[in-house]
């Protein structure tokens, strides 16, 4: 897949995946990265994303990953999400553009790529306002529960996430330490979707893991995108 087979800009809030699976450094070194990669992508489909996280990679080896993973796209349907690099993910054919307070602004990234969906990591509710309002489509907020990537730094808890979400019209995916059986409180608190790290990567069986998020967060069709805005954090 080239850059010219990207989809377009997401419409309606729905459109946003719900499930984002998330690499880091080591889960891409993996010998069998590619394959699991796939087979997550195929287990979520268009309601799931693969978000292409590694800080350090050289830019020759991340750039291929991405090209593979793209190709993935129009046979899975679910979305290749890259992480930072908003050039890789135009090179790539990425869906996706995913910013981090070391990224180019939101703002900046939509002037240069008008047509790549772009998320927002953001940590408090400050900086959803303000990606909001650069551009973003959607909110990567946390970190919500404990892990151990994040060791002393205390978690920010469902509560923040019920602020952000009253906050900010965007479509809010809850990262950091999420489990399968935090999806109800999520869901209530306003959270549209779930990013998830270890808890697919680090399963037995990563395609099923993905699913089971999958299945937690809106197996009946019923994702809070499609909640009454009104309720939406309440």
């Amino acid at each position: 897949m080239s850059a010219g087979d990207v989809v377009g800009r997401i419409g309606p809030s729905s459109d946003v995946p719900i499930v984002h699976a998330v690499t880091n450094d080591e889960v891409v070194s993996r010998p069998d990265f590619i394959d699991v990669a796939c087979a997550v992508m195929r287990a979520l489909g268009n309601r799931g994303a693969l978000h292409l996280r590694a800080h350090r990679l050289n830019g020759a080896r991340f750039q291929a990953l991405a090209e593979g993973l793209a190709a993935a796209q129009g046979l899975t349907g679910g979305w290749l999400v890259v992480n930072d690099r908003v050039d890789i993910a135009l090179l790539s054919g990425a869906r996706a553009a995913q910013l981090t307070s070391n990224s180019l602004a939101a703002g900046d990234a939509r002037r240069i790529a008008p047509d790549l969906a772009i998320g927002a990591s953001v940590h408090d509710v400050n900086d959803g306002r303000s990606a909001e309002a650069a551009g973003a489509d959607w909110l990567v907020a946390g970190h919500v529960f404990a892990t151990l990537a994040n060791g002393l730094e205390l978690p920010r808890g469902v509560e923040w996430v019920r602020s952000l979400a009253r906050a900010t019209a965007l479509p809010i995916i809850a990262i950091g330490g999420v489990r399968v059986e935090h999806a109800p409180s999520l869901l209530e608190a306003g959270a549209y979707g779930v990013a998830v790290i270890r808890g697919i990567w680090d399963a037995p069986n990563a395609e099923e893991a993905a699913n089971d998020y999958l299945s937690a967060y809106g197996d009946d069709g019923r994702t809070p995108g499609h909640l009454d805005p009104a309720r939406r954090g309440h």
